[in-house]
């Protein structure tokens, strides 16, 4: 058996200068990811990275794999047919909100729905980067830019909520300023058989400044943000002294110590149950927001299906190679 070469994290920097503006949540998502692709068993020459359009998307420049930037929204067509070329690679997506939930929103939902073994890091800040500020599908209502000056008056897509609608069976949503947690979270992707999907709620300092503040900054996160972790309690805080509870059929902040609640009484997060109807509730709430893998269930995969359907037929064709399909039916010979 052929021994894995041994990476740190400098052997997955290019030599290509990083290109973002000074501040931006993307060089954090670059870092977390250098750093978690030598823990992660894979040859160098076996991981891919595919971008569609968008500040995000100059990512695989930046690492030392392959990779390929794409085309607008396309990106998990594309990836789809490198993995089922090659099911042994290890396959990214690097999208935007923009890119993959405007122009290539049918491209997203359906790869969700089909499950195909990949991963995609959801770079989302609420507005388009790269055109200079216009508003996305995620931006909030009322929102002022160059496409809106008064206002947007668009309902803004969850991108949490689509990807259940899609029935995903493995979504995560991470905060662009927490590398050390975004590192371990994409090691854990990897290692799932299915479509991961990864939400970065990521910070862009020029056109959109500040947007998560409220759930991200230090004044704030301590009350305003949940890690879950399967089969742990549902609890946050300083001192852990919130939890979530379920009140009829609406999650609700539970303080421990009143009304008699105890650790008890707080939901144990299952990542792994099929209903979705609790994983549902907890991408939607916002106060706190749920930050880590809320969602992970097995399921058959894309691409298995694919190749079993491909062996199947080959076992039962009558036509096995060239010859066979040259000489079937009535032939002669010319002399």
């Amino acid at each position: 058996m052929e021994e894995l070469v041994k990476y740190k994290s400098k052997d997955f920097e290019s030599d290509q200068e990083v290109r973002w503006c000074p501040g931006c949540d993307d060089y954090v998502i670059l870092r977390a990811m250098q750093r978690a692709l030598p823990d992660m068993g894979k040859k160098k020459e076996d991981i891919v990275f595919i971008s569609g359009i968008g500040c995000s998307s100059r990512f695989p420049y930046y690492v030392e794999t392959y990779g390929m930037h794409s085309i607008h929204g396309r990106a998990p067509a594309i990836a789809t047919g490198v993995k089922l070329a090659n099911p042994d690679l290890s396959v990214w997506v690097i999208t935007g909100d923009g890119d993959s939930l405007a122009i290539g929103g049918n491209h997203f939902i359906h790869l969700i729905r089909r499950n195909v073994n990949l991963n995609l890091i959801l770079f989302n800040n609420e507005i388009y980067g790269l055109t200079k500020g216009q508003f996305s599908p995620t931006s909030a209502m009322g929102l002022k830019t160059k496409s809106s000056p008064f206002g947007s008056v668009q309902k803004p897509f969850s991108a949490g909520e689509l990807a259940m609608g899609a029935n995903t069976r493995y979504f995560a949503r991470i905060a662009g300023n927490n590398p050390k947690a975004m590192t371990k979270l994409f090691v854990e992707a990897e290692k799932f058989e299915g479509t991961s999907i990864i939400e970065v709620l990521q910070n862009c300092v020029i056109f959109n400044d500040g947007v998560f503040d409220k759930f991200l900054d230090k004044e704030h996160r301590n009350t305003a943000q949940i890690t879950v972790e399967h089969g742990k309690p549902m609890l946050f805080g300083k001192e852990n002294e919130y939890g979530l509870v379920l009140n009829g059929l609406k999650l609700e902040v539970a303080t421990i110590g009143e009304n008699g609640i105890t650790e008890v009484d707080i939901l144990v997060h299952d990542a792994k149950e099929e209903d979705k109807t609790l994983h549902q509730m907890l991408i939607s709430l916002q106060n706190p927001i749920v930050f880590g893998v809320i969602r992970a269930i097995e399921d058959v995969t894309f691409d298995q299906s694919i190749h079993h359907q491909i062996a199947e037929a080959k076992e039962n064709a009558s036509v096995k190679n060239i010859d066979d399909l040259l000489f079937s039916g009535e032939t002669y010979e010319v002399e």
